[in-house]
């Protein structure tokens, strides 16, 4: 896999796990489980030099 398609499979986890957290809200069972993966796509998207602040729309 290149570099191109691990950046990109990465923001299209980032944005499909942000719609999930902001559909079922903080009070889903499964919040801390997503949050933890969230944390982990935004870290490894910086690390790749992605400018996420347009596409976080969850801003934890």
């Amino acid at each position: 896999m290149t570099e191109k398609e691990v950046i990109q499979k990465n923001i299209e986890e980032f944005s499909r796990l942000q719609d999930y957290m902001l559909e079922d809200g903080k009070d889903a069972k499964a919040y801390n489980t997503m949050l933890k993966r969230y944390l982990d796509l935004k870290a490894i998207l910086q690390a790749f030099g992605i400018n996420i602040t347009d596409i976080d729309r969850v801003k934890e």
